[in-house]
């Protein structure tokens, strides 16, 4: 089991490279990796039970010890990360069922990735962990809605169902994930230690699915695509640094939104894209899933490097 533990810890710091790895086997080799595309739904739930595995009550009594501060992640990310993506798909011509895809990845909730990489970026991780949880909850209602009012003039979108499919793949997990930190304590505290290895297997074999059923517009549309991601999160960093900048909290808590509102739970876009438009719609949030994780790395080192004295880091507190 320690080998294991080891084996999983290592293959989640290597995220971005096995991410890169299989969506460029997905290229190559679609045939094989497209007949994953009917499981990703299965696969997003499988993953968003081990983020309730690891939920705690502590994440909730950050929201109620900083209300303001998580508000301002919270409203900051619904707000710049869907209206980036409207922005950019009236700026860039664009094919409507990738165009509706820029959207819905930018009306996800935040990805738990933005924690590791707040962690990695010496930032407020339990502002980041705070901001991803509500962003979770509050995605049944909000992105549905959001997509509706935004996407809708590329593509119908049947908000209703997308509420139960969000419902499904991530309110339910998430709940029976918690449920199973309480019934099985003893279990759930031997499992944690594997968790990044379900998480990365799971987010892979995703990306390599919607690349595989989406060859032929990868290679036609592939550079268009990868260079709105590459705006899309580039800016929604930068949005969420000066955000929380204006709003007057500590360079510590800059580092924290700023990756909390770039990143995004692309697994679910690819799920929502796949289930209700198209697998060319899923493409851009598997290119947000394999640039964000290589960006968010590279911007957490930029911010590692910087500190500044109204810096008080509590200890960190990473799932």
């Amino acid at each position: 089991m320690k080998a294991l533990a080891t084996f999983s810890a290592f293959v989640g710091r290597t995220f971005a490279i096995w991410v890169i790895v299989f969506a460029v086997l997905g290229f190559l080799f679609p045939e094989t990796f497209k007949h994953i595309a009917p499981y990703i739904v299965t696969l997003l739930g499988i993953i968003m039970f081990g983020m309730g595995l690891t939920i705690s009550v502590d994440d909730f009594r950050e929201l109620a010890r900083r209300p303001f501060e998580v508000a301002i992640g919270v409203v900051a990310h619904f707000l710049i990360m869907p209206l980036l993506a409207v922005l950019l798909t009236k700026i860039i011509p664009m094919p409507p069922e990738v165009a509706a895809g820029v959207i819905l990845v930018g009306c996800c909730p935040g990805g738990t990735s933005s924690n590791v990489m707040t962690y990695l970026a010496k930032g407020d991780v339990a502002l980041s962990v705070a901001c991803t949880s509500v962003t979770t909850l509050a995605a049944p209602i909000v992105t549905p809605f959001l997509v509706w009012m935004f996407a809708s003039q590329y593509l119908p979108v049947n908000a209703w169902a997308m509420f139960i499919s969000i419902v499904q793949v991530i309110i339910v997990p998430l709940a029976l994930g918690f449920l199973a930190q309480k019934l099985l304590p003893r279990a759930v505290k031997i499992a944690i230690p594997v968790l990044p290895l379900i998480s990365v297997v799971g987010i892979v074999l995703i990306v390599s699915a919607v690349v595989g059923a989406s060859k032929g517009a990868i290679a036609q549309s592939g550079l268009l695509i990868f260079a709105v991601v590459v705006l899309h999160n580039g800016l929604g960093y930068l949005l969420g640094f000066f955000a929380a900048k204006a709003f007057g909290l500590n360079f510590y808590k800059q580092k924290a939104l700023a990756i909390e509102v770039g990143m995004q739970n692309s697994g679910l876009g690819a799920a929502l894209a796949t289930a209700y438009f198209s697998p060319i719609a899923a493409v851009p949030s598997a290119i947000f899933s394999v640039w964000h994780n290589i960006s968010g790395a590279l911007l957490a080192n930029v911010f590692a490097s910087r500190t500044k004295g109204d810096e008080i880091r509590p200890a960190p507190v990473l799932h």
